[in-house]
């Protein structure tokens, strides 16, 4: 009799957890925008929610310990004009966040020590070169102060956040909307999907293409792409006939997949997260109420399925906590900050050992919040990889550095606040040029209303021929 050979795994009983309802963070308007983001960012510090706020754009930056229900005048960070659409927090700076916004404007803010006290209106800089909403905003692993940010107008845009310029601008690369935008792991190269179902590889400094497949997925529906610690990317995606898919690539040859598979039908959109110390893949999808984890290996089939966590709510978002903010003498390797409408439950995920000591297989040396280079030398051409620190003992959270923008204009004095903006504008900029600026945006605002407008206009007069057509064949059924 053949015994059936079970594939070996530290991982392979990997089990969730969702923490006590005292432990959760109650009473929170999440967001209800339509995007595909996490909505959550999260560091060892605070948790960061983009929520519901009225005549403007805000998200809520709480302290880890901040517990409970959280009281409706809570200050918030409010200084967009238009709703939030993505954050992230620095990864060489845990007081620093980045928020892209429908105003077209990035807004990278410097948080409180001990959080916030009182509402927060001005950010330490506003990158201004988006001429649509800007949803993707994600940090350099390596390089300290380089931004990046996507815009609904097409173009991947990278900073000098310290000296709010804007570095490179990547304005031909993609025809259509960016679904998604991750850096490898030095940061040397990005990978992007678009509408236009593409999977590209993408030399910023150089502006070149290094590699592209030209379906990835076939589905319509977003893909999300994100580059593993090997070179590889792995994505999710929508299948022609709409079912939900994962695939691993080679960006040598990206002809065909190293391994692809089908999960389920569902239509919420697949959101990757990665832990590059275990190659262990999460993928959270918007609307579900599970998270599904593999593991990557380097031998075929590549993809492994571990198991899934399931709870009974669905989610809004997610945020992923980085490894040097769990718990070790508990053996946590991942920490997921689930959304739900009012409520963010954080869940714990622990792979079980008897023993209290220090498990040196699960916990590698893993990414500190020191930067290998700095903004200038990443430009210039230079990369580093990560700077790994042990987590024997846990990560204890050192004092963050002020974050300094040293530019022409002194943004100490003259940061961007709500009251200095008109519709985006500030007012340190001429009269002339203002009503210019404001005159493009608004043109390209009601250039998206008409197309939308037309839209709807034509599926009314689909809608009409089908009843005019199906009231007569009622007639010709009658008679």
């Amino acid at each position: 009799m053949l015994r059936r050979v079970v594939r070996q795994s530290k991982f392979r009983h990997v089990f969730g957890q969702a923490v006590r309802n005292d432990q959760c963070y109650d009473d929170i308007r999440v967001s209800k925008v339509t995007w595909d983001s996490s909505f959550c960012a999260v560091n060892p510090k605070f948790v960061a929610i983009i929520i519901e706020a009225f005549g403007g754009g805000a998200f809520l930056v709480l302290p880890l310990q901040k517990t409970g229900r959280i009281d409706m005048g809570y200050p918030t960070v409010c200084g967009h004009q238009g709703p939030v659409l993505d954050i992230d927090w620095c990864p060489h700076n845990d007081l620093v966040i980045a928020s892209g916004s429908e105003d077209y404007t990035v807004m990278v803010w410097q948080i409180p020590e001990n959080g916030l006290v009182n509402p927060l209106s001005k950010p330490i800089v506003v990158l201004e070169g988006h001429s649509k909403r800007v949803g993707i905003v994600t940090w350099h692993p390596t390089a300290h102060n380089v931004l990046l940010s996507a815009g609904c107008d097409n173009q991947i845009i990278i900073w000098n956040v310290g000296t709010g310029e804007m570095m490179i601008n990547l304005e031909d690369m993609h025809p259509d909307l960016i679904f998604s935008v991750s850096w490898s792991h030095n940061g040397s190269l990005i990978c992007t999907t678009c509408k236009d179902k593409k999977l590209r590889v993408i030399d910023p400094r150089k502006q070149r293409l290094v590699a592209e497949n030209d379906k990835a997925h076939e589905g319509a529906r977003p893909m999300k792409a994100i580059f593993l610690a090997d070179g590889k990317i792995f994505t999710t995606g929508f299948s022609y006939l709409s079912e939900r898919q994962l695939a691993l690539w080679k960006p040598e040859n990206m002809d065909e997949p190293l391994s692809i598979q089908e999960m389920d039908t569902s239509n919420g959109v697949l959101l990757p997260f990665y832990d590059p110390d275990t190659s262990v893949v999460y993928l959270c999808g918007k609307g579900d109420s599970s998270i599904k984890y593999f593991e990557i290996t380097d031998e075929a089939p590549y993809v492994h399925y571990l198991s899934t966590f399931s709870t009974k709510k669905s989610q809004r978002g997610m945020g992923f906590m980085p490894k040097r903010g769990l718990t070790v003498n508990k053996c946590e390797i991942a920490r997921f900050y689930k959304l739900h409408e009012r409520k963010c439950e954080p869940i714990i995920m622990t792979v079980p050992r008897k023993s209290d000591l220090f498990q040196d297989d699960l916990y590698p040396d893993t990414a500190g919040p020191d930067p290998s280079l700095e903004a200038e030398d990443w430009f210039a051409g230079q990369n580093g990889d990560p700077i790994l620190i042990s987590m024997k003992g846990g990560y204890v959270p050192g004092k963050s550095r002020e974050l300094k923008v040293v530019r022409t204009y002194s943004l100490e004095t003259k940061s961007a606040s709500k009251a200095e903006y008109t519709s985006g504008v500030p007012k340190t900029v001429s009269p002339q040029v203002s009503i210019i600026i404001y005159t493009v945006k608004m043109e390209a605002k009601l250039e998206e209303v008409v197309r939308e407008l037309k839209s709807l206009r034509d599926r009314v007069i689909r809608q009409h021929h089908r009843i005019a057509n199906l009231e007569e064949q009622v007639a010709k059924v009658v008679m």
